[in-house]
């Protein structure tokens, strides 16, 4: 098939980036939700606004993000091999994930047990020590925010194990361009993202302990992800994965990246008014207007990638040094980000300021520290190496260009 533009893959790594950031935003709202206290610091000052800000971010973030991990992971599977495939992901997503976990979770529990230590006095009341119920899942295991390399990596292995009989059999190649001119076919005709959220409805709607504001359940919880979460986020990875056959498509999604996003700002209105007949606090009961509420769930969250994908190659289709800086950057903050976040929630928790201000507050000072050291502890550095593979301190705007994969070696790749 048609190569791809070093142009356009600015583009998409920029949108990969920028879903990784966005869980920063995404988590810095947290202390400020209306309602029932469920995150750790439960701040003063309480906004509707901030939670509406999660809940459309927590729509098509991860999905987007697993969309672009399965498109660049092609590219990079094609152009290393299966052998230098499988130690690269070792060496981007496994070696990350053995490292940073133990430092996040102890941060963590030193950030938990300070709110509750400033919310509650010295010593901590004993009714706020004892350990939550455990979960009724399988291979219960707190994996934080960093569920989605434990995830990426599962569907990695998943796609590797898949491959190799269908190659086997398909030696030809005819079974694998009969599934390009379907997804060719689907993608013009405009089918592609309404079949795409079938899957995703079907799967959350079946979840007879579905909070519907909380959408796709975050697979943090336990070693085998939700089916939910399995469907929503596989689905995404293999389709990227599958797009990466048909790179000329894309053109399409530009050219139609208005209508997409409009389809998919009034399908999430559209949803929240669903939502209000439909419990909050409590799972929803299986009818027919939470199979409505599913079935608009998913279609936003194909609407929104197939919207934002293609502004992103109809606006950032050029080399940006900002943007790909904070491409660049967006692995080392979003590792980092969680604790500083709820650290910097603690400090502002009782200020006698707007929650909008608060919100601001935490969100600026968390990317100036995260952004900070990067720049001066990582991006040069090991570390730097490590997760997004060596960088020079000069590099010519050429040589950058030239490298055609802006962070394809790394989580989204």
């Amino acid at each position: 098939m048609s190569d791809i533009s070093t142009e356009r893959l600015h583009a998409l790594d920029a949108v990969r980036g920028f879903a990784l950031l966005l869980g920063v935003v995404l988590h810095a709202t947290m202390s400020f939700w209306p309602g029932e206290q469920i995150w750790i610091v439960a701040d003063a000052e309480r906004s509707q606004g901030l939670f509406l800000t999660f809940y459309v971010i927590h729509i098509f973030r991860m999905a987007t993000f697993f969309f672009l991990a399965g498109f660049f992971g092609r590219m990079v599977f094609h152009r290393m091999g299966a052998r230098r495939f499988a130690l690269s992901r070792g060496k981007r997503i496994a070696l990350p994930l053995v490292i940073f976990w133990p430092i996040t979770m102890f941060l963590i529990i030193v950030v938990a047990t300070w709110a509750l230590a400033k919310a509650h006095g010295w010593p901590i009341p004993q009714e706020f020590t004892q350990p939550p119920p455990q979960a009724d899942v399988p291979l219960p295991f707190p994996l934080t925010h960093l569920w989605f390399l434990y995830v990426l990596l599962w569907f990695y292995l998943g796609t590797m194990i898949l491959r190799a009989p269908i190659a086997l059999i398909d030696r030809g190649g005819h079974l694998r361009g009969f599934g390009d001119k379907v997804i060719a076919f689907l993608t013009k005709s405009h089918l592609a993202p309404i079949l795409l959220a079938v899957p995703v409805a079907l799967a959350l709607w079946a979840n007879e302990g579905w909070y519907v504001l909380g959408g796709v359940p975050t697979p943090d919880n336990s070693l085998i992800p939700n089916l939910q979460a399995a469907t929503a986020y596989g689905l995404a990875f293999v389709f990227g994965w599958l797009m990466n056959r048909r790179i000329d498509l894309f053109a399409i999604w530009r050219g139609r990246w208005l209508v997409n996003l409009v389809l998919a700002v009034a399908l999430t209105f559209g949803c929240l008014v669903l939502s209000r007949d439909l419990p909050d606090a409590t799972p929803a009961p299986q009818g027919m207007l939470s199979l409505a509420y599913a079935g608009g769930y998913g279609l936003a969250m194909w609407f929104w990638i197939f919207g934002l994908t293609g502004a992103a190659l109809a606006f950032l289709d050029r080399h940006s040094p900002v943007i790909r800086y904070l491409a660049d950057s967006s692995y080392w903050v979003y590792l980092m980000h969680l604790p500083l976040v709820m650290a910097l929630q603690v400090v502002v928790s009782d200020m006698a300021l707007p929650a909008l201000a608060k919100f601001a507050i935490v969100l600026g000072v968390a990317m100036a520290i995260l952004l900070g050291t990067y720049h001066v502890l990582v991006r040069y550095s090991f570390i730097g190496s490590l997760l997004n593979g060596r960088k020079k301190q000069r590099q010519s705007k050429r040589h950058n260009d030239e490298q055609g994969l802006p962070q394809a070696d790394g989580a989204g790749a």
